[in-house]
């Protein structure tokens, strides 16, 4: 017989479980998955506890399907109905309070499994059945009658594979739809007959190999294949999106607003050259001219930052974003990461705002929607902002420290990686608020179809413009007038005591740190010029500190209207806090007292 395993709610519950709620029992043979169908369905937050009056260890979680609850109680196995020992007990007390009942079978031994699935189902208990490792029987030859076992059994079937969590979500869907059977209590040989009958009804074995396709769907997503590829296909999009955008910025956008320069010109003469006025739609005129990077104007900057720099990378991220999700791979990718990602308080698809942020924060902030909940939304945003460096700041950071060696690059890369390990491990552990399951299917390859996937980027594109663009215009306008108020100068000369003590960098660095909250980028650009003035470590302090301590404006706008005045408070309280100790410390490990 096979050995099953379940889940239940017991009448002396643990403290703090609702007793209003409903209960899912899970059941099934041993090797065929349950541990991680309990994972899919509740999550990372799972408690253990002992049943009543007894040593026995059970775990218990809980999933939100809409508006309604529902507990899960993983409970010791059990090789059938009929208890050999305490465990067993337990395991048969905990399936009578249970209210619904999930029997998790494997799929490429469906006869073995039948014997305890035909015993729960006496029971008369509300059930559900999961036919898990159907990847495998496909990959086997082995088909299945879903229908038929359906009928056979008298209860809803779906099938399943817990470990890339593909029919996870319509086994969810599935809760509402428990049903008892029709099958009546009987002795052990009448149970084996039937389950011969069921076997022979509903299941056919023929020979199959498995497929190029079937190989690269299994490699990818078990978990000691699939990550070594993960990061090469990580490493090949990076590389992408900096060709795309690096080559639009150059051949499209810089042309067209040399064309566009002339017109600035002709305005900032009419307005004198300088002046206020000047200074808000024009900027500073940099030797004579406009420069779109530096002017600050919101004809200048205010334009050419948005759609000059920003937009090259926005378009090609989400076309090789796209790409991604049209051939499939992505839901991969967020299922290897998310046991990684359930410890910081999101779930495997927080990977997306991640490398999302690296080509620019913008709109890696916006990939934030969708994650369900506002705990997870408010980590993954705090983290892009705090330790996650775009493209351009990426490529900045090789030009300070490439002359000096990859080691300094590595100590700002590695010191950033703990940041948002720390940081995340932190947020999931103090916030309040859940962080439910990732409930993803998982496609079969496919080719994508081009114009499919350029309609979708277009789309993308189009709410990138929408919704950052006028905010990161404006924030251009509002910190132009701080920075023409001279406020960046009087921040710049209070902090440069900070500076020297507790950073252990030169007070010449103040102002670049505070510039940094116009153009991060800029900023670390800016460090060229005091190279000679610090040493290799410093600049690793700076560059690190730059990356960590404020989000660039554009971000910070995003953010403000992604988190609101209450999230934004709290994620800069988080950004200052983490930038002063790992300054401090940095400063105590890499220069000395």
């Amino acid at each position: 017989m096979s050995r099953g395993e379940q889940c239940s709610l017991p009448k002396d519950m643990p403290e703090g479980l609702d007793p209003e709620q409903r209960t899912e029992e899970l059941m099934k043979a041993v090797n065929v998955g349950k541990s991680v169908v309990f994972s899919r369905l509740t999550g990372a937050k799972v408690i253990t506890s002992n049943y009543a009056g007894t040593t026995v260890d059970f775990c218990q979680g809980h999933i939100r399907v809409g508006k309604g609850k529902f507990d899960i109680i993983d409970a010791p196995g059990t090789y059938s109905l009929q208890p050999t020992n305490k465990s067993e007990e337990v395991a048969v007390e905990m399936l009578k309070q249970a209210d619904i009942v999930v029997i998790v079978l494997d799929s490429t031994n469906l006869e073995r499994n039948l014997f305890l699935t035909h015993e729960i189902l006496e029971t008369g208990k509300p059930a559900i059945i999961a036919l898990n490792m159907w990847d495998e029987a496909q990959h086997l030859g082995i088909d299945i009658d879903q229908d038929m076992l359906e009928g056979a059994l008298g209860v809803p079937v779906v099938p399943t594979v817990a470990l890339s969590g593909e029919g996870i979500k319509d086994l969810v869907d599935k809760f509402d739809d428990a049903r008892t059977s029709e099958l009546e209590p009987t002795i052990d040989e009448a149970r084996w007959i039937n389950v011969g009958t069921i076997i022979k009804n509903v299941q056919t074995v023929t020979h199959k190999h498995h497929t190029m396709r079937d190989r690269l769907e299994d490699v990818t997503i078990r978990p000691l294949t699939g990550i070594p590829i993960a990061i090469g296909i990580i490493f090949l999009a990076f590389w992408l999106v900096r060709f795309i955008g690096e080559g639009l910025i150059t051949f499209v956008m810089d042309p067209l607003f040399e064309l566009y320069r002339p017109a600035v010109m002709d305005l900032s003469n009419m307005l004198g050259g300088s002046g206020w006025l000047h200074d808000m739609l024009i900027g500073s005129l940099i030797n004579g001219d406009v420069d779109f990077l530096e002017s600050l104007g919101v004809l200048t900057t205010g334009l050419y930052v948005p759609f000059g720099m920003v937009l090259p990378y926005i378009v090609a991220f989400y076309l090789v974003l796209a790409l991604m999700e049209d051939t499939g791979y992505l839901p991969r990718l967020s299922t290897l990461s998310d046991n990684i990602f359930h410890r910081l308080g999101m779930h495997g698809y927080g990977i997306v705002p991640l490398m999302l942020g690296m080509g620019c924060n913008v709109p890696g902030v916006l990939a934030t929607r969708n994650l369900e909940t506002q705990k997870q939304r408010f980590i993954a945003a705090t983290l892009l902002a705090v330790s996650v460096p775009c493209m351009a700041q990426i490529a900045m950071i090789f030009g300070v420290l490439g002359s000096h060696g990859p080691f300094y690059i590595f100590l700002v890369f590695i010191t950033l990686f703990f940041v948002y390990i720390t940081i995340g491990l932190i947020l999931n552990r103090i916030m309040k608020g859940e962080s439910p399951e990732i409930f993803l299917e998982i496609p079969p390859y496919r080719r994508p179809v081009l114009r499919t996937t350029l309609k979708k980027t277009w789309m993308r594109v189009q709410g990138f413009l929408k919704e950052a663009v006028p905010w990161m215009i404006f924030g251009v306008f509002f910190i132009n007038i701080l920075y023409t108020l001279g406020f960046f100068d009087l921040l710049g000369q209070a902090f440069s005591p900070l500076m020297e003590s507790w950073l252990g960098l030169p007070a010449v660095v103040a102002p670049v740190l505070i510039i940094g909250f116009l153009r991060k980028d800029l900023a670390v650009g800016m460090l060229l010029s005091l190279g000679t003035l610090m040493s290799p470590m410093q600049l690793v302090i700076a560059v690190t500190m730059l990356t960590m301590y404020f989000p660039c404006m554009a971000t910070f706008i995003v953010l403000f209207k992604e988190l609101g005045l209450k999230g934004l408070v709290q994620a800069i309280m988080v950004m200052f806090i983490m930038a002063a100790t790992v300054g401090g410390l940095m400063r105590l490990i890499l220069i000395g007292v």
